[in-house]
Formats: structure tokens, C-alpha cells, sequence
């Protein structure tokens, strides 16, 4: 018989087959043993689900509330026994959110969801409303297990309306129960307004909407729900007319790198955006792109021409050794010339690099400190963990490891 290493390699995928049909006991046992390693250990956890020994129970929960095990074998064993209601005087202790492991307090929270403890609805909702997506799942998961176990009315009720969270949760129900969840575009929080455009599904609710939206913002966030639906540009581009064509106006913002900008980032902004940039995005042409290979080829050709001796160009990814981004990387000088992807910008941290002048004479536009400073209003992007407006600096030469 396979010893469960040998089911479990070091290299490749565990046999799946083998361990729901191995002996229960003896993968609770494993799993027990912290001798062995972690990755089997939790793979093991995963093969005991539906199948856990009754002797074995009480030991393994131990394991959860042990803060010096594996955290990934105390998630794990959490998921596998979230339905033991003896766990959850400990999971409601107010020493859970400071558990040390990573994601646990978060699991517990989805825990005490699943075993329908209604105090956790709030710490739920906000869970929910995360713009993390793992943690949004955990969120989503506890409060489902409250609405299926409560009713929906009883955990709206019990979360009320004053914060966004709360009102994102509502939203959620009443598009559950068919209903109306235009009046949620125009709520003074973004990321509900956000959720009910996804929300919404009928298509002449929103068009009578946008007559009637309370502000030009919530008829915004109406056409762009309309967009979702239809994907008619054109009623989308008379709608955006009608409204007057609200954009979010940036000082120091051309329309060259606007364009640019816009039709980068603007289409899967993040959810506290304006909605009005996801609307140029819609109703305006994307400019046109130069080759990613000849434009910086051209630079380089361009700098060396000129003298400077610049050595071949890199794309950023390969320049940071990792990642991905919208610009190349040409050292020259003994300084970097960065050639976007996205236009003709070119730039470097010195203004005065002599890099400058020849580029510009060959039609390439160089971005200066004070244009590369500026902040892009309300436009929010992902950038090494956070989520917030970026510069022009950062989105046209944007790179992500």
C-alpha cells in the first residue's frame, strides 16, 4: 500500500483518488503529526473533508486554536470543521482579530458566519466590501450563510444603512430578489455605486434613470450600466452627449496624454474611479499605439546617432528582471531613457539629460518633472499593493512585478 508521501510528491500533483479513499484516521494522524511537512499536511486536511474520524475531532481543533502551528494547516482544518459549534465561543473571542496568522482572522470571521453568529454581520459586510477579492469570497461566503440561515430582511435589518458596507449589502439583496437597485447609483460612496452598475440588469429602468438621477454622477454610473448590458456605443455616445460629456477635468492634462491615459486605465479603473473617466473611455477613440518593438528601436537608433553610444533597448520587465509594464528602458549616457508603449513619450529623471533635444527633433515628446507630477484626479489604479489616483509619471511608464 502508497505511503502517503509517496501520494503526496515533492514535484508534481498529489494523487487526488488515492487519499479520498485512504484511511481517515491515518491522514487525521498526519495531519497531527507536526514532524511532517506543512504542504502535506494541509494537503492531507483537504482529503479528510466529509470523512473526519469523531476521536480525531477534538485534537484537531486544538490545532486551530494553536497560534504557534502552520497558519496554513490551521485555515485549512477552520474550513474543514467550520460546522463544530463548539468552536465557536473561541472564534467569537476578541483576541481573534489579532491572530497572528496570516488570513486568519478573516477565515474566522467567515467561520462564525457559517455556524450563524449574526454579531459577526458587520465585520462581514466590511469583509465583503474589501477591493481584495480573496477577501471579498470569505465576506460574501459568511453573509450567505447568515441570509440562507436568517433571512435576508433579518440581516439587512441587523446591519442597517449607515455605512457604505451596509448599503453594498443591500444592493446585493434586493438584486437577489429581482428588485430595483438603481436608486443605489446614486449613493455618496463610489464603491456602492460601483456595485449597483454591476447590479443592474434592466436595461429601460436605467434608461429613464438617467433623466432622473439625483446627480450628473449617478446618471454617469447609469450609462455605463447600460453600456454593460447593451455594448451599444452608439446610444452610449448620444447619452454621454446629452449629459454634456462630463469629464473630470485634470489641470496640466493634455488631450495627447489624456487619450493615452484614458483608454489605458480608465476600462478597468478601480471601483472608487469616477465614473466619468470609465465613460471617456467608452465615448472617445483610443489613440493609436506605436509598435512596441520599432519605437524604442527608433529611439535607440535616434540616440545613437546623435553620439550617445545608448546600448539596445529593454522592455521593463526584463530591465527590473520580473514583470511586466508600458515602457522600454534604453541606459544611456550613463542615465535610463524611458520609451513608453503608450505614445510618443520618452523621458529620463534628469531633464537636462542630453537625450532630450535629439529625441524631440525626431518627433518624440518628452515628459518633463512637472507633467510627469501630475496627479490623475479620481482615476484609481493598482500599484505594488496599493489602489489609489497614480501620476502621469507612473502610467506612462507603469511597471508591475
Amino acid at each position: 500500500m502508497p505511503t502517503i508521501d509517496t501520494l503526496i510528491p515533492e514535484r508534481g500533483p498529489h494523487d487526488a483518488a488515492a487519499l479520498s479513499a485512504y484511511d481517515p484516521d491515518a491522514l487525521a494522524g498526519y495531519v497531527l503529526d507536526g514532524r511532517n511537512a506543512w504542504w502535506r499536511r494541509r494537503t492531507c486536511v483537504g482529503a479528510l473533508a466529509g470523512r473526519v474520524p469523531e476521536a480525531r475531532v477534538a485534537a484537531l481543533l486544538d490545532r486551530i486554536k494553536d497560534d504557534e502551528e502552520t497558519g496554513e494547516i490551521r485555515i485549512a482544518l477552520l474550513d474543514l470543521l467550520s460546522d463544530r459549534t463548539e468552536l465557536l465561543p473561541w472564534l467569537r473571542h476578541e483576541d481573534r482579530s489579532a491572530d497572528p496568522s496570516y488570513g486568519m482572522p478573516d477565515v474566522v470571521l467567515k467561520a462564525r458566519g457559517l455556524l450563524g453568529d449574526r454579531t459577526a454581520a458587520p465585520e462581514l459586510a466590511t469583509l465583503a466590501f474589501s477591493l481584495w477579492r480573496h477577501r471579498q469570497q470569505l465576506g460574501e461566503a459568511g453573509l450567505e450563510a447568515l441570509v440562507e440561515r436568517y433571512g435576508a430582511d433579518a440581516v439587512v435589518a441587523d446591519l442597517g444603512d449607515d455605512r457604505p458596507e451596509d448599503r453594498a449589502f443591500a444592493a446585493w439583496m434586493r438584486y437577489r430578489e429581482d428588485g430595483d437597485v438603481t436608486p443605489y447609483l446614486a449613493d455618496p460612496d463610489r464603491r456602492v455605486a460601483h456595485a449597483a452598475h454591476e447590479l443592474a440588469v434592466d436595461p429601460d429602468r436605467l434608461r429613464a434613470y438617467v433623466d432622473e438621477a439625483p446627480t450628473t454622477e449617478a446618471a454617469v454610473w447609469a450609462v455605463c450600466a447600460l453600456h454593460r448590458i447593451t455594448e451599444d456605443s452608439e446610444e452610449t455616445r448620444g447619452l454621454d452627449e446629452r449629459l454634456g460629456s462630463p469629464r473630470v477635468e485634470v489641470d496640466g492634462l493634455d488631450e495627447e496624454l489624456r487619450r493615452a491615459i484614458v483608454h489605458e486605465y480608465a476600462p478597468g479603473c478601480e471601483r472608487p474611479s469616477d465614473p466619468r473617466w470609465r465613460l471617456e473611455a467608452l465615448c472617445t477613440e483610443p489613440p493609436a499605439r506605436p509598435d512596441p518593438v520599432a519605437q524604442p528601436a527608433r529611439a535607440a537608433a535616434v540616440l545613437a546617432a546623435a553620439g550617445l553610444a545608448p546600448k539596445p533597448p529593454v522592455s521593463c520587465g526584463e530591465h527590473h528582471q520580473q514583470g511586466d509594464g508600458t515602457y522600454h528602458v534604453i541606459e544611456c549616457d550613463g542615465e535610463d531613457v524611458l520609451v513608453s508603449t503608450l505614445g510618443r513619450f520618452v523621458m529620463s529623471h534628469d531633464d537636462d539629460h542630453p537625450a532630450r533635444l535629439p529625441l524631440q527633433e525626431a518627433g518624440f515628446r518628452w515628459i518633463e518633472r512637472e507633467t510627469a507630477d501630475t496627479e490623475v484626479t479620481d482615476l484609481w489604479v493598482y500599484y505594488f499593493g496599493h489602489r489609489g489616483p497614480r501620476d502621469v509619471d507612473t502610467l506612462l511608464f507603469y511597471w508591475q512585478d
